[in-house]
Parts: C-alpha cells; sequence; structure tokens
C-alpha cells in the first residue's frame, strides 16, 4: 500500500492553517514527550500561563490572554487544569472583586524550578530548528503584521462569490 501524498505541502499556501496546526501539533506532541521522560506531568499549553506569571507576578486571565494574544476561553481552561492541579490559584483584589489575579503555588514554584531544565533545551532546540528552517521567525512575523493590517476573513470575503 503507498503512502498518502501530503496533502498540505502540494496544497501550498492554500492549507497553511492545516500546515501550521500539523506543526504546532507536532511540536506539542514531542514537548509532551520530552517532559513524559523525565517524569513530569506538565501540558504544553501550561506554559504561557506560567511563563507570564514568573515574569509579571500574578496576572489576571484577561492581562494573560492579551499578553499571549490568545483567547479568553483558552486561557481560561488552561488555569482552571492548573488550578485542578495545584499549581496556581486565584487571588482576591482588594480594589477591584471582579478582577482575579493568579498566581504560583507553592506547588507551582518547584513545578516551574523543575522544569527550568528542560524549558532552556526546548529553547535551544526551537533555536537550532529556526535557524536550519533558514530564520522562519521574521517570516512569522510579516504573516502576524499581514494578517493583522487585514484579516484572513476581510481576504476571504473579497474572494468569495456572493449569492
Amino acid at each position: 500500500m503507498s503512502e498518502q501524498p501530503d496533502y498540505s505541502r502540494l496544497a501550498g499556501g492554500a492549507a497553511l492553517g492545516a500546515r501550521l496546526r500539523r506543526l504546532s501539533e507536532r511540536i506539542d506532541r514531542e514537548s509532551a514527550q520530552l517532559y513524559a521522560e523525565f517524569g513530569i506531568e506538565f501540558e504544553q499549553r501550561w506554559f504561557g500561563i506560567l511563563n507570564q506569571i514568573m515574569r509579571n507576578g500574578p496576572m489576571t486571565v484577561g492581562d494573560i490572554a492579551s499578553a499571549l494574544r490568545l483567547t479568553h476561553v483558552s486561557i481560561s481552561q488552561a488555569r482552571r487544569s492548573l488550578e485542578a492541579k495545584g499549581f496556581v490559584h486565584s487571588l482576591t483584589d482588594g480594589k477591584d472583586a471582579r478582577r482575579r489575579p493568579i498566581a504560583l503555588t507553592p506547588k507551582g514554584e518547584a513545578l516551574t524550578r523543575e522544569l527550568a531544565g528542560l524549558w532552556q533545551a526546548l529553547g535551544a532546540s526551537a533555536a537550532e530548528l529556526n535557524a536550519e528552517a533558514g530564520d522562519l521567525i521574521p517570516l512569522l512575523d510579516r504573516l502576524d503584521d499581514a494578517l493583522a493590517e487585514r484579516s484572513l476573513l476581510d481576504r476571504a470575503l473579497a474572494h468569495a462569490a456572493r449569492p
């Protein structure tokens, strides 16, 4: 039986979303395998939240979502799973009861210390991959900027035939 053709490669730019999703899933899967190799239960989606709290101290879901340019829903879901594992907890804001900053628990602080070496290894590996790919980061920046200038929705609507 022959191997299926690689649709994402064959379709080029028309499959941009599928190609980026595939690469993202692979990076997340292989990162999870690295954590498992070291016997650490860790979900890659937690990294951005923990990293932001480590850099900035307690932050709200909205502040984290804004910093990472991800949806509030995505950050809320990850926060809930981090809370369930005991790595973060919500604080009360004395000035505004609606604000619920998230902070690391002692267990979360211990986890981030334990992961520091693996995160350095992943960062070095990412830099290596970027170099092998011909310095992809500026191209991703350009893609981000192009979408900020004119969304995919607006571009597709300009090409779509209306009934």
